[in-house]
């Protein structure tokens, strides 16, 4: 391989003012921290809107379960906080028919008895 003066071109180079920039690392993820606070303030804020809609204390035992599910399952999400208001609605809801199922047997108990 031979080199020749052809290949060899010299390229006057000039450079600039310096150009300096700040960079701010942001993480990757939001910080959990503050993922949670927001998530209890949520939480929090759902069922006391839930427990007041619905008057009925006994029911109230029942949608902190599903507070308490909806949270887990949110939580395996890339967005618990876009995803539990929808998981605790359908929680809270199921619950609700499962109180009633129970008091339909209840009731229906009662009357077996007494008869």
């Amino acid at each position: 391989m031979t080199t020749t003066a052809t290949t060899r071109l010299k390229v006057p180079t000039r450079f600039g003012p310096e150009t300096r920039f700040i960079l701010k690392p942001t993480p990757p993820v939001p910080f959990r921290a503050v993922l949670e606070d927001e998530f209890e303030r949520l939480t929090r804020r759902l069922l006391r809107e839930r427990m007041a809609a619905s008057g009925d204390v006994r029911l109230d035992v029942e949608l902190r379960r599903a507070a308490n599910e909806a949270g887990a399952l949110a939580w395996m999400t890339p967005f618990p906080l876009l995803f539990y208001p929808a998981l605790f609605e359908e929680k809270a809801r199921l619950a609700a028919l499962r109180l009633k199922r129970q008091e339909a047997i209840r009731h229906e108990t009662r009357e077996l008895l007494a008869a």
